[in-house]
């Protein structure tokens, strides 16, 4: 677990009362050693252990330290679990005590700290109600080079300056729930791991490996020498339907979507193999990316060969 200087004396700590109903899932040390005894109630806001939790609603703040310091916040019990069943390692826990029956297994064998506090409590010191009732801090792990993941992935997402957290989301959850292998993203697009992400995503950002190309889009052509062939969506009038390609069929395809309202630059469209469109109906020209990604998704994966 990290460690930060202090920023002011703590407040009192004394054990919180845990849910005698509680159970128990197996021997998780859920990043090793041995777990931590019972929820410490924590009544200062400015206690420099809840530092992790501080600002949550300041995005531009949070968006430069939590890489920085190597952490990311998951809300909510289902994200919760989800990362942790994912292997990354928590840091520490913040939760209201109306939370610790729901938690008690994540509780009995957390091996960083859980702190209780008072929802006015977390209010306070996060920025906003915290109405899914349980925060964790996590610890990021480094990111898999795109050259790594390509190697056993065969449909892969492709993001160019998506800067939107709730479209990053929910592309993801598209990207988990449709089969894709993987996903790329330019050196400009919004951090999956940012919390609104990974509550939009409802996180499927911890079941899709990810990696970031860092020269764009020149760092595209390790698709091509993957031997990816890398589609356009896009309303441009030369993209042709996403059904006539078949990219289905194709053994390793890659679809790459822009952001909103601009859509993809014109050195990213240059680098596609094929510029796609999703025929439309209704006088309707374009769709949100999120969705405009889901059914392109569903396009590449449906029906694909099985080797």
């Amino acid at each position: 677990m990290s460690t930060f200087p202090d920023t002011g004396t703590p407040g009192p700590v004394r054990p919180a009362e845990a849910s005698p109903a509680a159970e128990q899932q197996g021997d998780d040390s859920r990043g090793g050693g041995a777990p931590v005894a019972a929820p410490q109630t924590v009544d200062d806001p400015d206690d420099p252990r809840l530092r992790d939790y501080t600002d949550l609603t300041d995005v531009e703040l949070r968006r430069r330290r939590e890489p920085a310091e190597g952490l990311f916040i998951a809300e909510g019990e289902k994200v919760v679990r989800r990362a942790l069943d994912a292997g990354y390692t928590m840091r520490s826990m913040l939760l209201s005590e109306k939370w610790f029956a729901a938690m008690g297994d994540i509780i009995e064998s957390a091996t960083a700290p859980v702190y209780a506090v008072t929802p006015e409590l977390a209010e306070r010191v996060t920025g906003y109600h915290v109405h899914r009732g349980a925060l964790a801090a996590m610890q990021r792990r480094p990111l898999p080079a795109a050259e790594d993941l390509l190697r056993t992935a065969r449909r892969v997402a492709v993001m160019e300056s998506v800067n939107d957290h709730t479209n990053v989301g929910a592309i993801f959850r598209s990207a988990a729930a449709l089969g894709m292998d993987a996903v790329l993203l330019s050196p400009d697009c919004a951090d999956p791991l940012y919390r609104r992400s990974v509550k939009v995503s409802m996180g499927a950002v911890f079941s899709v490996p990810y990696a970031r190309v860092p020269v764009w889009p020149g760092g595209l052509d390790a698709l091509g020498r993957a031997g990816f062939e890398l589609l356009a969506l896009t309303p441009d009038a030369r993209a042709v339907p996403l059904d006539t390609v078949a990219a289905h069929r194709k053994p390793r395809v890659a679809l790459m979507v822009g952001a909103e309202g601009t859509g993809l630059s014109r050195r990213a469209l240059s680098a596609a193999d094929a510029l796609v469109r999703i025929p439309m109906a209704h006088g309707v020209d374009s769709l949100n990316v999120g969705a405009a990604a889901a059914v392109a998704f569903y396009a590449v994966t449906a029906g694909r060969p099985e080797s």
